[in-house]
């Protein structure tokens, strides 16, 4: 198995400038906001995170393609970097510390496009998270100091605690329905949202989760870290992966049950 060590020492620094521009703009009087044509909020501190990383790879990978939410894709071949900026605008806009810059390497292998490498940081909350292809998952402040994540071993919903983001996605797709009655044959539900959600379930405090629409920048970071925490992250098809439009994790001993509500 190729070792992507330096492509995770490099995620990190990238992580590392893109804290340093978001904290400083969050909670800023002055943000600057606006309306994307999806609807959606964008602030100054994602376009100039994402620009950042970007400029970053450019020089340090000039070989790799990039995906970012702000400005699209760049260049082709085996090896794309995906970005997130802020993912949790909203949370950001409002001064909720529930958001984190995404970054993920995806490396195209025999059986089709797959992340290899996936870094989560969420400077407001003081947590990070990280995995690579093979080298497990871990949370910590650096390389050097991190712990081992593990999936949870809860073996019935009933017992299980599960993990949302919103009401109106499930809505939106006539899905409300299946949602609800998920919902009541579980012990636990809360809204965490967005990356949080796969990182509770990385880190066994959250058993199940599931959202109705993403896109790969969103997942791409978080399906690494669940799955090299032992769990599993795949659509709401059921078909293992970050490349589909919807997402399910779980502990996988879950994940059947959790797709027989919500699956496609």
């Amino acid at each position: 198995m190729p070792d992507y060590h330096d492509d995770l020492r490099l995620a990190h620094v990238l992580a590392d400038a893109a804290d340093a521009v978001t904290m400083e703009r969050f909670k800023a009087l002055d943000l600057k906001v606006e309306t994307k044509p999806d609807m959606t909020p964008v602030t100054e501190a994602d376009r100039a995170a994402e620009e950042l990383v970007r400029s970053s790879l450019q020089r340090a990978r000039p070989r790799d393609g990039v995906l970012g939410e702000e400005y699209g894709g760049r260049g082709g071949g085996p090896r794309r970097w995906v970005i997130d900026p802020i993912d949790g605008t909203k949370n950001y806009v409002r001064g909720v510390p529930v958001w984190a810059t995404l970054i993920s390497l995806v490396e195209r292998g025999e059986g089709g496009d797959r992340p290899v490498v996936g870094v989560v940081s969420a400077p407001a909350l003081g947590r990070r998270w990280w995995a690579q292809l093979g080298g497990g998952a871990y949370t910590g402040r650096s390389l050097s100091s991190a712990t081992r994540l593990h999936v949870s071993r809860v073996g019935n919903l009933v017992d299980a605690s599960f993990a949302y983001s919103s009401l109106s996605g499930w809505q939106e797709r006539n899905r409300l329905g299946a949602f609800l009655d998920l919902t009541r044959a579980c012990w636990r539900t809360r809204g965490y949202g967005d990356f949080w959600s796969y990182m509770m379930v990385a880190e066994g405090s959250v058993d199940i989760c599931a959202e109705p629409e993403l896109s790969l920048w969103d997942m791409a970071a978080p399906a690494i870290v669940v799955q090299e925490a032992g769990g599993r992250f795949t659509g709401l098809d059921g078909v293992d992966g970050p490349l589909g439009s919807d997402a399910a994790a779980s502990n996988g001993l879950l994940h059947d049950e959790l797709l027989r509500y919500l699956g496609a």
